[in-house]
């Protein structure tokens, strides 16, 4: 999809705050730092539109941003940063599991790994859940400009193969410096969004 305009139309931490137009919404989520400010820059054709920070744990709200008046990217609080405290990790635990599990519009989860490691447990964790959860998911793993492309096979067999991922989810290495895996992961948003389920 060539993207012309977006909107970054709310910033919500409760239901009754999200929006009503019953168009379809791909959520993305990852731990903080992983690069979903600079995939969501990369697929809307924006420099700096969604916020990317150095200081990891800056996204606290669900944030909607409105794509060509036809689709919703919602960028989801990071996880697995130990500055927040408990209470504010399990608030925001409690607004992304809410969302996640009871949003009939959602039609997807783009999950996001750091491609030069092995995922970590909070990355397990959260594949798992969206497994659990019957959630379709793509698997997308980021700064892949920073490994030789020879090693690049390896490094996502070690993805796959540590997030024991289903073969009904589809994975991809992705870099926002050289925009590869853009179209690909264009055409699985696509596909969910208005193919159905």
């Amino acid at each position: 999809m060539e993207v012309h305009e977006v909107e970054l139309v709310m910033s919500a931490v409760d239901p009754k705050q999200y929006p009503t137009t019953g168009q379809p919404e791909i959520a993305l989520v990852g731990r903080s730092n992983v690069g979903k400010s600079s995939l969501t820059n990369v697929l809307i054709n924006r420099n700096s539109y969604a916020r990317t920070s150095s200081q990891p744990g800056k996204t606290q709200t669900l944030n909607f941003y409105h794509v060509e008046s036809q689709l919703y990217f919602v960028d989801v609080p990071g996880y697995g940063y130990a500055k927040v405290s408990k209470a504010e990790r399990e608030k925001w635990g409690q607004m992304i599991e809410t969302y996640l599990t009871s949003r009939e519009t959602l039609r997807g989860v783009i999950s996001l790994v750091d491609g030069r490691h092995a995922p970590t447990k909070d990355d397990q964790q959260m594949y798992t859940w969206l497994s659990y959860y019957d959630i379709p998911v793509l698997v997308v793993a980021t700064k892949m400009d920073k490994i030789p492309k020879a090693k690049w096979n390896k490094q996502l067999s070690l993805v796959k193969k540590t997030l024991d991922m289903k073969k009904s989810d589809g994975l991809l290495a992705f870099s926002a410096q050289t925009k590869a895996g853009k179209e690909q992961v264009w055409d699985w948003i696509e596909s969910h969004a208005f193919g159905g389920k």
